[in-house]
């Protein structure tokens, strides 16, 4: 049931959208080409088990997770649904 000027179906196109937008984000990020020996940050060896199990690999594990915890934040918040995003 749709409300106000939304058509049948909308909440669910909204989330679909969402879904499609993260995953796309998370596949740009993903490492290309040949690993690093040494961290890209602290320049810490990276294990051959890390560098052959993730192609393309640029941090070590503290490094990566690091990263991982800044970028939580940034929670895959829906701008098409949101009203401001409508009005404009």
């Amino acid at each position: 049931m749709a409300g106000g000027w939304t058509r049948d179906g909308a909440v669910q196109d909204q989330i679909d959208s969402t879904v499609e937008d993260e995953v796309r984000r998370v596949r740009d990020r993903l490492p290309e080409g040949e690993s690093l020996r040494l961290c890209a940050e602290c320049g810490e060896e990276i294990p051959a088990r890390r560098r052959q199990a993730i192609p393309g690999v640029r941090l070590c594990v503290a490094c990566q997770e690091e990263q991982d915890a800044r970028e939580a934040g940034r929670a895959g918040y829906n701008r098409r649904g949101s009203k401001d995003s409508q009005l404009r």
